[in-house]
């Protein structure tokens, strides 16, 4: 596995590794978490960005509306 350093103050240590604690993880856990779960954001956000501009007329409907067109909304 590879290695990486990082510099932070003792103030961002100390509010890192808490933290952690308070979830029971690593402080490279917690790093790692909050970097990958970033970086999904941010796709996530140019998904529904690149969506936006190409959706052409595209027709939309609610969950709920597809529900009563395929008559299920008694089941669900």
């Amino acid at each position: 596995m590879a290695h990486l350093s990082l510099r932070v103050s003792e103030q961002e240590k100390k509010f890192i590794s808490e933290y952690a604690k308070m979830h029971g993880l690593d402080m490279s856990e917690v790093l790692k978490e909050a970097f990958f779960e970033k970086v999904e954001d941010e796709l996530d956000l140019k998904a529904i960005a690149a969506y936006e501009q190409n959706k052409d007329g595209e027709e939309h409907s609610s969950f709920d509306d597809v529900a009563v067109a395929l008559g299920l909304e008694d089941v669900l």
